[in-house]
C-alpha cells in the first residue's frame, strides 16, 4: 500500500542520491496567474525516474538483487534503474523502444546497463522485458505501476509542498500514470485543498480514456513527440490513485508541446523534452482554471533528442505566431518582388526563404511563396492586410 510514511521513507532513503531541484518563479509564463517551475528536467540523469527507480531497488531482497534487474522504459526509467543499479553493484538488462531517442539509449549505456532495442512502443518493450524475465529469472523493475516506485516519485510532492507551502494548483504530466500518483497521495495527503491536475498528450491519452471509462483499456496506438508519456495503457495501481487523489486530466497537442519547449527556452533557460513541457502547455494555452492560483508546474524531464529539437523549434515558432509562409498571387514582371519585399520590410518583418512559382493559370501570372520571421499573429495579419492595400491578393494557404 502507498502511505504518507513510505512516501516519507524515500525520501530518507534518496536524500544524497536524487537532488532536491529548484522551485523557480516564472511570472511571465502566465501574467494572470503566479507561476512555479519545479525543475525536475535538471534532476540527476535529466529526469524525475531516478526518484522511483533507485528508492525501488533499495527495497530489494539480497536474493532478488542477486538474480539482477530488469526493466523497460521510453528512455527515463532506463536511465534511472541503470544508476541505481550500478551505484547498488547489480547488473542490469532494459529492453528500450527502437524508436527512444539516441540520446536517451546511450545515457542508459553510460549508466552501465545492457540494452536491448525492442521494434514498437513501450508496450511493446515491456512485453519483451516480461519474457525475459520469465525465461531469465531477473527481477522485474516496472516503471510506473509499483508502490515503491510511486512512493519514490511521490518525493517531489513533498518538496513542493516544503518549498511552496501555500500552493493551490499543481499541474503534473501523465504517461503510464507513476508520477502523478505519489505527487498527488503525497500533496492531498499533506493539503486535500490543493487542486491536482493531470496532462497527457493528445496522441496517447490512455488515463484520460480510463478515467472516463471508469476502467482501463489499452489504445490502439500512440502518437506524440512526448515519447516519454506515450504509454498505451495505464497501470492497475495507477488508475487506482488517479481516480481518487486526481483533479482533473487534460490534453496538449504537439503543436502545443513545442510551444511550450520554446517557452521554455527562450523565457526561462530551460530545456525540457516533450514530456517535460505538457504541463507548461497546459497553462499556457489555458486548459486548466488557474487563472489568480499560485501554480506548480512540474518539469519531468529534460532529455529531448537534439537531432529533434530544431524541428520542435520550428513548430513551435509556427504555433506562436512567431514563423509563417505567405503566398502572393502577382504578375511576372520586373519590380514585383522588390516591391512586396519592401512593404513586408516597413512592416518589421524579416523574409528568410523566397520561392517564386509560375503560374499554370495565365502567362503572366505567378505566385511568390514568402516564409518570414514575425513577431506573433497579429503582426502577421497585419502584414497581410497592408500587402492586400497595396493591390496584391494573398491566398489563404502558402
Amino acid at each position: 500500500m502507498l502511505t504518507l510514511d513510505k512516501i516519507y521513507h524515500a525520501a530518507y532513503v534518496l536524500r544524497g542520491v536524487a537532488r532536491r531541484t529548484d522551485m523557480i518563479p516564472a511570472p511571465k509564463l502566465r501574467p494572470d496567474s503566479s507561476i512555479f517551475l519545479k525543475s525536475e528536467n535538471l534532476q540527476t540523469t535529466g529526469s524525475f525516474k531516478l526518484r522511483g527507480a533507485y528508492y525501488k531497488i533499495s527495497q530489494l531482497s539480497p536474493e532478488e538483487k542477486e538474480r539482477g534487474v530488469i526493466a523497460c522504459s521510453a528512455g527515463n526509467h532506463a536511465q534511472g534503474v541503470a544508476l541505481g543499479a550500478s551505484k547498488n553493484g547489480i547488473r542490469s538488462i532494459i529492453c528500450l523502444p527502437a524508436s527512444a531517442p539516441i540520446s536517451k539509449v546511450e545515457a542508459t549505456k553510460a549508466y552501465g546497463a545492457e540494452v536491448r532495442l525492442v521494434e514498437g512502443v513501450y508496450d511493446d518493450a515491456y512485453e519483451e522485458a516480461l519474457r525475459l524475465r520469465d525465461e531469465k529469472g531477473y527481477t522485474f523493475l516496472h516503471p510506473f505501476d509499483d508502490d515503491d516506485v510511486i512512493a519514490g516519485q511521490g518525493t517531489i510532492g513533498l518538496e513542493i509542498m516544503d518549498q511552496l507551502p501555500d500552493v493551490e494548483a499543481v499541474i503534473v504530466p501523465i504517461g503510464g500514470g507513476g508520477l502523478i500518483s505519489g505527487v498527488a497521495a503525497a500533496i492531498k495527503s499533506l493539503n486535500p485543498a490543493v487542486a491536482v491536475y493531470g496532462v497527457q498528450a493528445a496522441g496517447a491519452p490512455s488515463m484520460l480514456e480510463a478515467i472516463r471509462q471508469g476502467k482501463r483499456g489499452a489504445l490502439r496506438q500512440v502518437s506524440t513527440i512526448a515519447d516519454g508519456i506515450a504509454v498505451k495503457e495505464p497501470g492497475e495501481h495507477t488508475f487506482a490513485y488517479c481516480q481518487k487523489y486526481v483533479d482533473d486530466i487534460v490534453t496538449v497537442t504537439d503543436d502545443e508541446i513545442s510551444t511550450a519547449i520554446l517557452t521554455l527556452m527562450e523565457q526561462e533557460k530551460l530545456v525540457t523534452e516533450g514530456a517535460g513541457a505538457v504541463s507548461v502547455a497546459a497553462a499556457l494555452f489555458r486548459k486548466l482554471p488557474i487563472e489568480g492560483k499560485k501554480t506548480c508546474c512540474l518539469l519531468s524531464g529534460g532529455n529531448i533528442d537534439v537531432t529533434i529539437l530544431s524541428r520542435v523549434i520550428e513548430r513551435g515558432l509556427v504555433t506562436s505566431g512567431r514563423s509563417c509562409s505567405l503566398m502572393v498571387d502577382l504578375f511576372d514582371q520586373p519590380g514585383q518582388l522588390r516591391d512586396v519585399a519592401g512593404i513586408v520590410a516597413q512592416e518589421g518583418a524579416n523574409i528568410y526563404a523566397v520561392h517564386h512559382e509560375r503560374s499554370a493559370a495565365g502567362v503572366k501570372g505567378c505566385y511568390l511563396r514568402l516564409d518570414l520571421e514575425t513577431k506573433n499573429f497579429q503582426h502577421v495579419e497585419k502584414i497581410k492586410s497592408a500587402l492586400q492595400a497595396a493591390g496584391y491578393r494573398v491566398l489563404d494557404r502558402a
